[in-house]
């Protein structure tokens, strides 16, 4: 009979979350995630398979827990400004990192990350009642905001320069 699991599978999910957030796939070894997890090598690999496999695992957790409540909250957004808000002061590292550095290279990441913010454009687009194609643009420019630093005053200048439909 094996041992049990001394560690728990979501609070390891949750800190990886934070951990590939902060520093991106390429930026943690298998070396810190034991370090920063507090999980033993042959358990990481036993549980999630790989460092990939437990990439995976976090960023489906930071959409399901991050950017489909952003999502939903998007969707009652009244205004351009109140979406840019929104989604300026949520926290998607993970996304943003995701992204620009692994769905490139990777498709199965690139599939989750054009599905989350395929969401994200559309919740925008409802609320606004606008096209989905100028929805993306602003959902960009937010992220670029992101990108870029200073989301709150680079935010409000836009928000109030465009005026959208809605």
């Amino acid at each position: 009979m094996g041992r049990q699991r001394a560690f728990d599978e979501d609070e390891v999910v949750r800190a990886a979350v934070g951990l590939f957030g902060g520093r991106a796939y390429d930026g943690v070894s298998v070396d810190d995630l034991v370090t920063h997890l507090g999980v033993h090598r042959n358990s990481l690999y036993k549980t999630f398979g790989s460092k990939r496999g437990l990439y995976l695992v976090a960023l489906r957790r930071h959409l399901a827990d991050d950017v489909r409540p952003l999502a939903e909250k998007l969707a009652a957004a009244p205004d351009a400004a109140t979406a840019l808000r929104l989604i300026t002061s949520a926290d998607l590292g993970l996304l943003l990192l995701a992204a620009v550095e692994r769905a490139p290279a990777d498709d199965e990441v690139a599939a989750e990350v054009n599905a989350a913010l395929a969401a994200v454009d559309q919740a925008i687009a409802d609320a606004l009642g606008i096209s989905t194609v100028l929805a993306a643009a602003l959902t960009a420019a937010a992220l670029g905001i992101l990108l870029r630093g200073n989301p709150d005053g680079v935010a409000a200048a836009l928000a109030q320069s465009f005026h959208f439909p809605g």
